[in-house]
């Protein structure tokens, strides 16, 4: 498939509320544009983000709760792939897990690696200690990151340009949108992918998060954004146009070679 269609739902994610948030998502599913190939869900987007461990306690369940059950149902309903993030209970642990759910009853997770120190997220949560993966849907390569992942260059590095989109779901408040929008305009450039930053809407004790959605190609361009009515935003990339970039611009091929140690 040449051209993938991607839409974000910038939600305003109602606290600590499941029950509430699936309801909204299944709502705004059905009104998805047929043609639709994925659809991005903000970080934590049936919770929000909770800071209480023994609320976490309560509401975290593992990938065959109720969270999951749903988003399988829906992806499988209406055809198209749903991504995000929840919060997943693993044992003991706790995990801010991104997911990619496809049609077919595929899955793909990735736990977040880096833990948001500011927000004592590493007193809540226990970081992910594996490379985000690289999964083939609808003929693109596909990898996903979770909010302040953004911030480190070396872990979102496409080696090999092995990924042709990043989906990073986040809760990145309107205070710092600045950094956030250079940080996936500079993403973007630098691997020469499209990012999708598919943030929250609304606002909570950390602040305002409206208009911060947002698409860039492989040249760092913003293509779609969102505004301050929650609805969906969408774009349609053509994968022959980031080959093209690629073959123009040849940078990935005088990339430094490197690797990552992780404990």
């Amino acid at each position: 498939m040449q051209n993938l269609k991607i839409a974000i739902y910038p939600m305003k994610i109602a606290w600590a509320d499941p029950e509430e948030n699936l309801r909204m998502v299944s709502t705004m599913a059905s009104q998805v544009p047929s043609g639709t190939d994925i659809l991005v869900l903000p970080e934590l987007f049936s919770t929000g983000f909770v800071q209480d461990f023994h609320v976490v306690s309560s509401i975290s369940e593992s990938v065959s709760g109720m969270t999951m059950t749903n988003i399988k149902e829906l992806s499988q309903r209406y055809g198209f792939a749903i991504a995000g993030t929840f919060l997943c209970r693993v044992g003991e642990q706790i995990f801010n897990r991104c997911f990619f759910i496809e049609p077919s009853g595929e899955e793909t997770y990735y736990d977040k690696h880096h833990l948001f120190s500011l927000g004592q997220e590493h007193e809540v949560f226990s970081a992910g200690n594996r490379r985000a993966p690289i999964l083939r849907y609808r003929g693109w390569n596909i990898s996903m990151i979770v909010c302040y992942d953004l911030r480190f260059p070396v872990w979102c590095r496409n080696v090999g340009q092995a990924y042709d989109i990043m989906l990073v779901p986040a809760n990145w408040p309107s205070s710092r949108s600045y950094a956030w929008k250079h940080l996936l305009i500079g993403r973007a450039i630098e691997n020469q992918a499209i990012f999708v930053g598919a943030n929250r809407g609304g606002s909570d004790d950390f602040g305002d998060y409206d208009n911060t959605s947002i698409m860039v190609d492989g040249l760092g361009k913003i293509v779609s954004r969102s505004d301050d009515d929650g609805e969906l935003i969408y774009a349609e990339f053509n994968r022959a146009e980031l080959v093209k970039i690629r073959e123009r611009l040849p940078f990935g091929k005088d990339a430094d070679e490197f690797s990552i140690d992780l404990l």
